[in-house]
């Protein structure tokens, strides 16, 4: 672009808060670890019970591990207001469900971060809580629920299968529990020389009947 167009430098835009519904009040940049402190952009007043207004009562701070910037461990420190209803005395705090899931420690772009670190650029699941300062069981269920959610719950991933490939593999060495799972993986693009064969699904165990299930459970 040889005449780009600027507009004013916006933290929020870069950190990409601005689509989790947060802003950035303060910063705090360690040699090793960056901290965000942020607030919600919008107020919640209202009592979900009576319609009252609601009185500030204090705040209490949620920290999510948020997709690391300039290869810095970036942690989220989201001060969440809590409102007592003048009226009925109900407490409730500000909706962060737009950030992060409930009880959730990650945000949900570290989630996507992560899922894509692992599906698209192969990185070990190490690596990813490494870079985001997470536990690994932390990063392992984030990025499993999350591929779940988008991946093997998408209605529309058998749409264009043609032709499939099936296999075995032993993805468990040690002698308790199942060694093997079927893989299935869609070949349609190999044929049309579209691009690489693709992971369908996998399935606990190897036997004839095994397939035949997953078959007729199928369109």
């Amino acid at each position: 672009m040889p005449k780009p167009t600027f507009t004013c430098p916006d933290l929020n835009s870069f950190c990409l808060l601005d689509a989790l519904g947060l802003r950035v009040t303060g910063q705090q940049i360690r040699r090793d670890q960056a901290i965000l402190e942020c607030r919600l952009a919008e107020d919640d007043p209202w009592c979900r019970v009576c319609g009252g207004q609601g009185v500030p009562r204090g705040t209490v701070v949620r920290k999510l591990a948020h997709l690391p910037l300039g290869w810095r461990p970036t942690t989220l420190w989201v001060r969440v207001r809590r409102y007592r209803c003048a009226d009925c005395a109900r407490v409730w705090r500000q909706d962060t469900t737009a950030a992060a899931a409930p009880r959730a420690k990650l945000s949900r772009h570290a989630v996507l971060w992560a899922l894509k670190s692992v599906v698209i650029d192969r990185m070990s699941i190490a690596r990813v809580a490494a870079a985001l300062a997470s536990s690994w069981h932390t990063v392992n269920d984030a990025v499993l629920t999350a591929g779940r959610q988008l991946l093997i719950e998408d209605p529309t991933r058998f749409d264009s299968v043609k032709v499939i490939g099936v296999d075995e593999h032993c993805w468990r060495h040690t002698g308790h529990g199942s060694h093997y799972v079927t893989v299935v993986i869609d070949l349609t693009p190999v044929r049309a020389g579209t691009g690489p064969a693709r992971l369908l699904d996998m399935v606990p165990g190897r036997s004839k009947a095994v397939f035949k299930t997953w078959l007729e459970a199928q369109s």
